[in-house]
């Protein structure tokens, strides 16, 4: 993640990578940016253009997966007037609208067999030809190509072009996914965690608690450093206890006790409290021989809904903003189960 020119991280294999663009930077070579979702290739292109001596010419950015296929050589290279139904008017492409400057193409594995034959030609010759026209232009484009995919794989499926996937590929950047940027979730989530607190307007930011934290450290983090993001100001906004080191986090936005019959199970989350469940709630019901499916649906919410007080000490306000719930929707659940909401005695 980045605050104006500066990366946050501290881990080797993050600066590693930063440090390989910042050396590319100034090269007019083509340069491929390899990464899971949310590992910031459009930073890393960003910082590509920023630290070259086109910085001051667009950056222009594509997202290949974005458009249908019968869109995307006309978003790239342009169309004249009358080229194709829809076309009232000639219009510049993204090579023409880099021109001088940097075209990042994301997700550039999506682009058809046809469009990467046309991108391989511009990129080796530095032309372009509209639709609907036989006269090349003349571009100056440093391109940026960034994937998740497998290039050489789908090169030898016959899935993407080898020579364009050589041409493309003078410098490969791959980012190192959140999970193994050893020390950088804690710097990342205090980061997000303060801007977070001032933009809802609290006086200081009393961190995470040791539980939240750990539990940070320890989830995997499929989303990466996007996840990371909004798991933590999520986790914030809902945090009522307010100077207080925040308390409870949720990976998941989609787990609840209420979730349709038939959605995915959610993903597994590392417990957000080391609190022990209290003794009097329900275990969770026994569903290998369910023959009545609401009861069965009643029995497991009931017992979720007692073991969520016993984690946050029977504190009502807690609880509900724990399970995603409002607290009158919390309170009519309490009733519809004959649950006190008061500890045992």
């Amino acid at each position: 993640m980045e605050r104006g020119n500066q990366f946050i991280g501290q881990s080797g294999a993050f600066l590693d990578a930063v440090e390989r663009a910042s050396r590319a930077a100034p090269l007019r070579r083509p340069v491929l940016v390899i990464g899971e979702r949310g590992t910031g290739k459009e930073l890393i292109a960003e910082r590509l253009h920023r630290l070259s001596d086109r910085w001051e010419e667009p950056l222009v950015t594509l997202n290949c997966a974005a458009l249908p296929e019968t869109l995307i050589e006309a978003e790239l290279f342009g169309h004249e007037a009358g080229a194709f139904t829809g076309a009232t008017r000639a219009r510049e492409g993204r090579f023409e609208e880099a021109n001088g400057g940097t075209l990042f193409l994301d997700e550039l594995a999506t682009l058809s067999m046809g469009a990467q034959e046309r991108l391989l030609r511009a990129v080796e010759y530095g032309e372009v030809t509209r639709i609907g026209s036989s006269r090349p232009i003349r571009v100056d484009v440093r391109i940026v190509a960034a994937t998740n995919e497998d290039l050489p794989r789908l090169a030898g499926e016959g899935r993407f072009r080898p020579d364009l996937l050589d041409r493309l590929s003078f410098e490969v950047i791959t980012l190192p996914p959140l999970r193994v940027r050893e020390g950088d979730i804690a710097v990342l989530a205090d980061y997000f965690g303060r801007r977070m607190a001032a933009e809802l307007g609290w006086q200081e930011w009393p961190g995470f608690a040791p539980h939240v934290a750990r539990a940070m450290e320890e989830y995997p983090w499929p989303g990466n450093v996007r996840e990371l993001r909004n798991v933590v100001e999520r986790a914030i906004y809902r945090w009522d206890d307010w100077g207080e080191p925040v308390g409870h986090i949720q990976f998941d936005p989609f787990d609840s006790p209420w979730k349709p019959v038939g959605m995915m199970p959610a993903a597994v989350v590392p417990p957000a409290s080391a609190t022990p469940t209290s003794p009097s709630a329900s275990p969770p019901p026994d569903l290998s021989q369910v023959s009545d499916l609401r009861a069965a649906v009643d029995a497991h919410e009931k017992a979720i809904v007692e073991q969520a007080l016993g984690r946050h000490r029977w504190n009502q306000r807690q609880t509900a903003a724990a399970l995603g719930l409002s607290y009158d929707q919390l309170r009519h659940c309490l009733k519809k189960h004959g649950i006190t909401g008061n500890p045992p005695e």
